[in-house]
C-alpha cells in the first residue's frame, strides 16, 4: 500500500467523521448538564435542509450555516421546552423530535430534491498542507472540517480547565446540590441543549453544503443514532469522542476502499460496517458497565422539579 494511498484514506476518514464530530460533542455538552436528547437525527436533518435552501436562495455558504445552526436551535428550545421546563420524559420527547424533525424535513425539502450548489471546497493552508502525510490530512480540508477541530479545543478546555465547564458538570451530577448552591439550573440545561441543537444543525450543514451539496431526503442515514452511540462509547469525554469520530469515519468508508482493492462483496453489505461497528462498541461497552457508570452524568435523563 503506497504513501499516498494511505494518505488518500486518512483523508477521507477526515472528512467522514467531520459530522459526527460535531454532533457528538454538542451531545457531549448536552449530557454533561444532565439532559438526555435522543432528537440528534431529526435535529441534524432540519439543519441540512434549512441550510442547503438558504444557500440556494442566497447564495451565500455564510448564510447556510447560519440557517442550519439556528434552525438546530430552535428544535432544541422546542426539547427543552419539553424535557427542561416541563419535565417530560428526556427519552419519549427525544424521539419525538427525531420523528417530527424527520418528517418536517421531508415536508420542507420536497420541491429541492435533487437540486445542487456550488458547496464548500477544499482550501489548503499555506506551508503546513506540504507536510507529508499530515498536511493533506489535516491541512488541506474545507473550512467546516477546520471549524470542528477548533470546535474540539474548545470543549475540550471548556470541560477541563474553564469554571463554566465545571458549573455544567456540577448541574449535571446533582441539580438539587447545584442549585442549593446558588447556580441557575434551568438556564445552564437550556444553553447546553441549545448548544446541542447548534452543532447538530452544523453537522447537518456539514452534509448538505459540503461531504454531498445537495439535499435528499433522511440523508444523515443514521448519524443521529451513531452520535449518541459515540457520546457513550467516549465516556463523555470529548478526545475519546475525537477518536471514537474517526473511527466510525473509517468504518463508513470503508466499503470504498475495499471496492477499490477489488473485495468482490455486496455493496449494500459493505456499507452495513458503519451500524456493525456501532453495534460491536455498544457490546463491548455493556461487557464493562462499571467503567461506564464510573463517568456518567449521575443526573442523566432525570427531570429536574425546582422544589420538589
Amino acid at each position: 500500500m503506497s504513501i499516498e494511498l494511505i494518505t488518500n484514506i486518512l483523508a477521507a476518514t477526515v472528512v467522514a467523521g467531520t459530522p459526527l464530530l460535531i454532533v457528538a460533542l454538542g451531545e457531549l455538552i448536552c449530557e454533561r448538564s444532565g439532559v438526555l436528547n435522543l432528537g440528534q437525527e431529526g435535529m441534524m436533518l432540519i439543519g441540512a435542509v434549512a441550510g442547503f435552501i438558504a444557500v440556494l436562495t442566497t447564495g451565500s455558504l455564510t448564510i447556510g450555516v447560519i440557517a442550519a445552526m439556528a434552525a438546530g436551535v430552535a428544535m432544541a428550545l422546542l426539547f427543552a421546552l419539553m424535557a427542561v421546563t416541563l419535565a417530560a420524559n428526556q427519552y419519549a420527547a427525544g424521539l419525538a423530535l427525531t420523528i417530527f424533525g424527520t418528517g418536517l424535513s421531508a415536508f420542507i425539502g420536497a420541491g429541492y430534491v435533487g437540486k445542487t450548489i456550488d458547496g464548500f471546497t477544499k482550501l489548503a493552508i499555506p506551508g503546513l498542507s506540504d507536510i507529508p502525510v499530515l498536511g493533506p490530512v489535516l491541512f488541506n480540508q474545507d473550512l467546516l472540517v477546520y471549524v470542528s477541530l477548533g470546535l474540539f479545543v474548545a470543549v475540550y478546555v471548556f470541560l477541563r480547565h474553564s469554571r463554566g465547564g465545571l458549573l455544567l458538570r456540577a448541574v449535571g451530577e446533582s441539580p438539587d446540590s447545584a442549585n442549593a448552591n446558588g447556580l441557575p439550573v434551568m438556564l445552564i440545561r437550556y444553553l447546553a441543549v441549545s448548544f446541542g441543537g447548534a452543532m447538530a444543525g452544523l453537522a447537518g450543514a456539514y452534509l448538505s453544503l459540503a461531504y454531498t451539496p445537495l439535499w435528499t431526503e433522511g440523508m444523515t442515514a443514521g448519524r443521529g443514532w451513531i452520535a449518541l452511540a459515540l457520546v457513550v462509547f467516549a465516556t463523555w469525554r470529548p478526545e475519546r469522542v475525537l477518536l471514537g469520530a474517526y473511527l466510525f469515519g473509517v468504518a463508513s468508508i470503508l466499503h470504498l476502499v475495499l471496492q477499490g482493492f477489488g473485495w468482490d462483496s455486496s455493496t449494500e453489505l459493505l456499507a452495513m460496517l458503519p451500524y456493525v461497528v456501532t453495534i460491536v462498541v455498544l457490546v463491548l461497552l455493556s461487557s464493562n458497565p462499571t467503567r461506564t457508570r464510573l463517568h456518567t452524568p449521575l443526573s442523566l435523563g432525570q427531570p429536574y422539579r425546582p422544589g420538589r
